[in-house]
């Protein structure tokens, strides 16, 4: 296996989201590019990822399945300039990781063991309910989120007569509204809330493309999804049920 990035930028962030989700992942490598998908050991959010064939400038490989400690890879790639590129070779147990630019420079990462089964993203969303969709601006999005993290760890997604709301409450409150000049908003009246701290490591992807889509239902998982031409970054965050005592 051999593959060449002429823009390492796009897996090296990608990494470094997917890092804070969990330790360990495989990494799958088809003839139809690179992706990784892998759940946080609290089972609460699960993320996909794809780095489409032809985002590489070179790309020589049978299918191939690497376990790799992410935070390991993270600072590796994080090594990178603005004009580097980037060559991933396999050879035996380990990842031979060259930065090219004015110099040449060589890491070379083991490979490990992850356990688990492989997850297929498409097959678990498949068991889940989506019944609206709201496509919004990233930047508009990263702001509510954050005007919620000021008072409280929780925020609702509400959508009510054709408007949007985030809005967080605890002892003080928060709340963003978007009409239909300000959001892509479709599908019926639903609300459901989710946890502020995952929502904030996702807004971290969030700066990657101008617009993100949301898609929830009534107290049901939220599938946050980030695309560009060179990349799609998936999230889904199970929703926070309030339990009556």
């Amino acid at each position: 296996m051999l593959i060449k990035l002429e823009r390492p930028e796009l897996l090296s962030r990608a990494i470094e989201l997917i890092s804070e989700l969990v330790i360990e992942a495989k990494i799958r490598v088809t003839e139809f590019g690179l992706s990784i998908v892998a759940i946080d050991p609290a089972n609460v959010a699960m993320v996909g990822f794809r780095l489409p064939k032809s985002a590489f400038s070179q790309f020589e490989t049978k299918e191939e399945v690497l376990g790799v400690n992410l935070d390991n890879l993270k600072k590796v790639l994080k090594r990178c300039g603005p004009n580097s590129s980037l060559i991933i070779e396999k050879r035996e147990n380990s990842l031979s990781i060259q930065i090219q630019d004015k110099i040449k420079r060589n890491f070379l990462l083991g490979l490990i063991n992850v356990e688990g089964e492989e997850i297929d993203f498409n097959s678990k969303l498949e068991n889940m309910e989506f019944s609206s969709r709201v496509k919004i601006n990233s930047t508009d999005l990263i702001a509510s989120i954050e005007d919620c993290i000021v008072v409280a760890d929780a925020c609702s997604f509400i959508i009510n007569e054709g408007k949007f709301r985030i809005e967080a409450r605890g002892l003080d409150s928060a709340m963003s509204e978007f009409s239909g000049d300000e959001a892509e908003i479709n599908g019926e009246n639903c609300k459901a809330k989710y946890s502020l701290e995952y929502l904030q490591k996702f807004m971290k992807g969030a700066k990657l493309c101008e617009k993100i889509t949301l898609e929830f239902s009534n107290d049901h998982p939220l599938k946050v999804e980030i695309k560009t031409d060179s990349l799609e970054l998936s999230f889904v965050l199970a929703p926070r049920v309030e339990t009556e005592d």
